[in-house]
């Protein structure tokens, strides 16, 4: 298991925001995590990439456990997080993006050739499709500068990557690009978590869909034998669903 949350728990005032939620990530996995508005989703993003600390709970990373208190840890550890603002720089090309922060402080004409060749080698590696490399990022469409951003997050070589909204406001083409990518990931062996409120894009990619409700636990469920039915009964609370399977 790479992943394992358990009953993990965080409190803003009066808001109990997560309340003992158990997650789990494997390897070659891609888990969903869905939920309503306020179901929990962000915060427990945010106590695995290590930018808040939970109140209670484990986690587990790789058969240990492990403390996450602040983003350098969860990316020690091997955890990249891809957010929904990307943090990409419009002005700098897709090499100057990949390697923002991680340029050597002497720069040479051999150090910029090693990092266009790296560059062109992962992104041919995960079948990204980018005409110029050398183009600012604010020339690219929606799906190529997402396709950038969880190129970036490879570079660490993580054994988890977690994408927040992959797809919101992509177009048709776009997100089929975007999911494919997903898909990628696993098929390198990657442990995935995908948050997304697009079920039909969670349905097309993932292998488990975990749900969470008022900061709990809602349903833990295998994609291939769950219903859309099923699902939005989870989010919603409801009993007997009527939504289309």
């Amino acid at each position: 298991m790479t992943l394992q949350v358990s009953g993990v728990s965080k409190r803003y005032g009066a808001v109990q925001a997560l309340d003992g939620v158990d997650l789990s990530v494997e390897a070659g996995e891609v888990v969903a995590l869905v939920g309503d508005n306020g179901a929990g989703k962000s915060t427990l993003v945010k106590v695995v990439s290590g930018v808040i600390t939970p109140d209670s709970g484990t986690l587990e990373f790789e058969g240990r456990t492990v403390r996450i208190n602040r983003p350098h840890d969860a990316q020690a550890l091997g955890i990249s997080t891809v957010y929904q603002d990307l943090a990409l720089c419009e002005n700098l090309d897709v090499v100057g993006n990949l390697f923002l922060g991680s340029e050597e402080r002497r720069w040479s004409l051999m150090r910029g050739i090693r990092m266009e060749r790296r560059a062109r080698d992962l992104l041919t590696s995960l079948d990204v499709r980018i005409r110029d490399i050398s183009a600012p990022v604010a020339a690219l469409s929606g799906g190529q500068r997402q396709s950038v951003a969880i190129t970036r997050a490879l570079l660490g070589e993580p054994r988890l990557v977690i994408l927040d909204e992959p797809t919101a406001a992509l177009g048709v083409e776009q997100t089929a690009q975007v999911l494919d990518l997903v898909k990628r990931l696993r098929d390198r062996g990657l442990a995935v978590m995908v948050i997304s409120h697009n079920l039909a894009d969670v349905r097309a990619v993932s292998d488990r869909i975990v749900v969470l409700r008022l900061g709990r636990n809602a349903g833990d469920f295998r994609t291939a034998d769950t219903s859309q039915g099923a699902i939005v009964a989870a989010i919603t609370g409801l009993e007997d669903p009527t939504w289309p399977q």
